[in-house]
């Protein structure tokens, strides 16, 4: 044969054989799909690459893209499509497709494309996507997969786009992005990340950054964002981050910065405000203070309530005064701390400020921060308070040296930086003045710089709950002050709640669902859109869209709708069920304290359906429905479950300082320090009806939850507040209300309409938010038979003694 005819039989040997893996490839697909659109079969592969819906081949008959978005499958995704080596397209998005992800990392020299968000995949394997080298475009959002960290083999892809929302990516976010040179939106909302942002961020592409909603919370400072110049839309809101607002005068490009809910403390920076293309504000719900921010009229939806800014919003821009700005300087050079933040609020810190006294004319003359774990420098400030006579600073970890402008107080008397890390030349003090440098302080007197990073810049935040208590200086006015505030609690409670609801339902960022009742599509590329409200700006969905889940069936609870746990796995968290972990016992089980390798602490309720019964178990069921449904700071978070036998789990975030009625009924036994201070008790009653009014009003289902009280209620190592046993949860009934022949709930806290007909409300736990809130301005629980009878039903007894002033003055002296 001659050679060339050899050749040629070669080559078209070579072809068939290609063209006959993908036919057996696209056969294999087929069958292992549901639902199968037009032009597939299951039974032959013939016409794939002419007749067969969605299946685009090049001229020699490789499948180059498969692109069935919403076409209603069901099955699962072969191992097969591995094999399709010239596939640069995928596209099987909003589809109800289950099981595994099939390992992709043998598309590596041709895939370019993958979306497969918004199915009902279960999982995804290790090095699912290692040596994609040509990645542009990874989309697996709103996919319940079991726990998985983040896929760092992606970072030798030049991905511009990663959406992993709602996949259950746990851990903390790599520190790699200096390799995605070309990223541009990373979307990362609602899973369990934890810790801080990564220094890669850092002069990297990325314009659209959506991390909110994280179950525990990511932390840390935001100082990473100044470098960022690149952002459009930036959304962190509902973590932990603490700290200032950075310096974003570089963003000149962000028309969207979402902040709110987290701990952020300082001055909203003139950064901001002045940001050019700034449109949508939303920086509500954490502890800013300075003056009220006055934006500019471009800026479209501004939304920043509850702070603690110096003024109200009758006064946007109106400087603070001059004392509280000193004192916020001060402040400053220490990373804002938060317990500072919460204590320090209003326009006279004359007026119980902590750590703050003044003399009859409302001059500074006495500031205490001994011993409150502050980091960062002392600041030159201080020179401002000209009436200034003590300054305690000692017992903190401070740095840096002692400023010079400390000598020009001519009535200083008494300055002690002792036991800190000070370091740098000793100013020279007047004779007057009693200086305390030692103990510690090693480096004093040295020229041994102490400071970390930027002498003044802001420092870390102290950890843990805010130490800081009553002035020992309090005078009766105060308390007289303080007898008459929480004499009207709960009517302004009430109308904080009140006003807090109307605002919510009809303010500017209202919450809706998707036109389709589906969870929509992130990917504003090839028409995957769907139904999310789309605003002006590059066609990038605005926080209108909810990203909360879809409805499940109590089938699919048990079928990978949510994160099942092995129990292998909490077996050796909890030391094997160890009595030593036990947190607390309910009705149907035991609560157990577990820590994960990554040093998360768990919760585990455990319990046994044999002495659960039909109705543990549809409480069981009830708990794992409700809370795949709500994510909320103040709803604890449910972390996953487990089924193993007769034995039933639930894996809830940890609350270290226990429960409301805890710190209420038991604080003495328990053995806290202090009873709760009526600061925090006002913070965790506000906690609570945030937390109540999502569940009733801007979840995308309205539950009714027909169980509060304080046993239900968690407190955190910030002393916030969320609410908690989602077991009787209920869906808010369409028309007016609902009718039960078994009352669900706990004696004490039934509204006597529910308890008299049955009918079920939203107004049931209103009355029941009531009764904890006499329970926590009083200290008495709601029922406790070892009191007379007369007093042995708070309600009956709360409203009798209302009207009688001496009495109730008597009874908040001892909280």
């Amino acid at each position: 044969m001659p050679l060339h005819s050899l050749s040629t039989v070669l080559l078209l040997l070579l072809f068939t054989s290609a063209y006959a893996d993908d036919s057996a490839t696209m056969l294999s697909l087929a069958q292992s799909l549901k639902n199968l659109p037009s032009g597939w079969s299951s039974k032959s592969s013939t016409g794939y690459c002419d007749t067969w819906t969605g299946v685009n081949c090049d001229s020699n008959g490789f499948v180059t893209s498969i692109n069935l978005r919403g076409s209603k499958l069901t099955g699962s995704l072969s191992d097969a499509i591995s094999s399709l080596s010239k596939l640069t397209t995928l596209s099987l998005q909003s589809n109800a497709l289950s099981g595994a992800i099939p390992n992709l990392s043998k598309l590596s020299s041709s895939i370019k494309e993958i979306y497969l968000d918004n199915n009902n995949f279960t999982s995804v394997p290790l090095g699912c996507f290692d040596g994609l080298s040509n990645l542009n475009i990874l989309s697996l959002s709103q996919n319940r997969l079991s726990p998985w960290p983040f896929p760092t083999e992606l970072k030798s892809s030049p991905l511009n786009t990663l959406y992993l929302a709602n996949t259950n990516v746990m851990g903390s976010i790599p520190d790699i992005f200096e390799s995605f040179t070309s990223l541009r939106d990373l979307r990362l909302s609602y899973n369990n990340l934890t810790g801080s942002l990564p220094a890669s961020f850092a002069n990297s592409s990325i314009q659209n950054l959506w991390l909110n909603d994280q179950a525990m919370g990511l932390s840390g400072t935001l100082d990473v964002l100044s470098g960022m110049s690149q952002l459009t839309q930036v959304w962190l809101h509902n973590n932990q981050f603490t700290g200032p607002i950075p310096d974003l005068s570089d963003c000149v490009s962000l028309f969207d910065l979402s902040l709110r809910d987290n701990q952020l403390t300082g001055i909203v920076p003139d950064s901001v405000i002045k940001l050019p293309v700034l449109v949508n504000v939303s920086l509500q719900n954490n502890h800013l203070q300075g003056p009220y921010p006055a934006f500019p009229n471009k800026v479209q939806k501004i939304t920043i309530d509850n702070n603690n800014f110096c003024l109200n919003s009758s006064q946007p821009g109106k400087p603070c005064d001059p004392q509280v700005t000193t004192l916020l300087q001060i402040a400053g050079a220490m990373g804002y701390p938060v317990d500072l933040a919460d204590s320090w609020t209003g326009n006279d810190p004359c007026a119980s400020w902590s750590s703050v006294t003044c003399d009859p004319k409302g001059n500074i003359i006495t500031i205490n921060l001994a011993n409150k774990h502050l980091k960062g420098t002392i600041s030159p400030a201080y020179g401002n308070l000209t009436a200034l006579q003590n300054l305690f600073l000692q017992q903190n970890n401070l740095t840096g040296p002692i400023p010079d402008s400390l000598t020009k107080i001519a009535t200083l008397k008494s300055l002690d930086v002792s036991n800190n890390n000070l370091s740098g030349k000793v100013p020279a003090f007047g004779g007057n003045v009693k200086l305390t440098t030692t103990p510690g302080n090693p480096f004093i007197g040295t020229d041994v710089d102490t400071t970390p990073g930027t002498p003044g810049s802001p420092g870390s935040p102290p950890s843990g709950p805010s130490g800081s208590g009553k002035s020992k200086y309090m005078s009766h006015g105060i308390i007289a002050a303080i007898v008459i505030v929480v004499l009207i609690f709960v009517a302004v409670v009430f109308f904080v709640v009140y006003k807090f609801v109307v605002k919510r339902r009809h303010g500017k960022f209202g919450r809706v669902k998707n036109p389709d009742g589906g969870n929509g599509n992130e990917m504003p590329k090839n028409g995957v859109i769907g139904g999310i409200g789309m605003n002006k700006y590059n066609g990038v969905p605005s926080e209108l869209h909810s990203q909360s889940s879809g409805d499940h069936s109590d089938r699919r609870l048990f079928e990978g709708g949510n994160v099942s746990i092995p129990i292998e796995v909490l077996r050796q968290v909890t030391d094997n069920f160890n009595e030593a972990n036990i947190l607390g016992r309910g009705g149907f089980g035991v609560v157990y304290k577990g820590e994960l390798h990554d040093g998360t602490k768990i919760a585990v309720k455990r319990m046994e359906s044999n002495s659960m019964g039909t109705k543990g178990m549809s409480e069981f069921q009830a708990e794992i429905a409700v809370l795949t449904k709500v994510r909320h700071r103040h709803l604890v978070a449910l972390l996953g479950y487990c089924v193993n036998g007769i034995e039933r789990l639930l894996v809830y975030e940890y609350m270290p300082q226990g429960t409301l009625g805890q710190r209420l009924f038991e604080w003495h036994e328990l053995g806290y320090n202090a009873p709760l201070t009526w600061k925090q008790r006002i913070t965790i009653a506000l906690d609570v009806a945030r937390g109540v009014e999502y569940l009733h009003s801007l979840a995308q289902q309205s539950f009714i939850h027909r169980d509060l009280k304080p046993n239900n209620i968690l407190i955190g190592d910030d002393m916030r507040a969320k609410v908690a046993d989602f077991g009787l949860v209920k869906n808010a009934p369409d028309g007016k209300y609902s009718v039960e022949t078994k009352l669900a709930g706990t004696f004490g806290y039934l509204a006597p309409e529910y308890a008299a007909t049955g009918r079920v409300t939203t107004k049931i736990d209103v009355y029941a938010y009531g009764v904890v809130l006499m329970e926590i301005i009083t200290g008495r629980k709601a029922l406790d038979d070892s009191m007379p009878d007369d007093k042995a039903h708070l309600v009956t007894w709360f409203r009798r003694i209302l009207v009688n002033k001496t009495t109730l003055q008597r009874l908040l002296m001892k909280p």
